[in-house]
């Protein structure tokens, strides 16, 4: 079994590094659709996840220091995709739920989960 780095696994710092890139350094003017609208989306479980378990395992939550499973990805990617683009537009004015995003979520799910599962 290999041992997961959680927050220092490369893929999670890729994909940091893109949102941080795509947020702060890449003018909204060279910036097509997919990077205005969908690029941080499809990054919310290659980065996001990796904390998050975490501190999970942390917590006494997670019992292992495997890589995140296909379960475990698809619990995470249904929880988030509910909270974000279901219940957030009524806590918060400027939240909007679209499909697109979900769709955008789970191509990103897909991506990290055959990178993780990579023998």
């Amino acid at each position: 079994m290999r041992r997961y780095r959680y927050a220092a696994d490369p893929l999670c710092v890729l994909a940091g590094a893109g949102y941080a890139i795509n947020r702060w350094l890449i003018p909204l003017s060279l910036k097509g659709v997919f990077l205005r609208g969908h690029f941080a989306d499809a990054l919310l479980i290659p980065a996001a996840l990796p904390p998050w378990l975490w501190v999970q395992r942390k917590t006494g939550l997670r019992h292992t220091d495997a890589v995140p499973g296909w379960t475990e990805i698809a619990w995470h990617l249904i929880i988030w995709s509910i909270a974000a683009e279901a219940v957030a537009p009524f806590l918060f004015a400027r939240a909007t739920g679209d499909v697109w995003d979900v769709v955008s979520y789970a191509a990103g799910a897909v991506v990290a989960g055959l990178y993780w599962q990579r023998q």
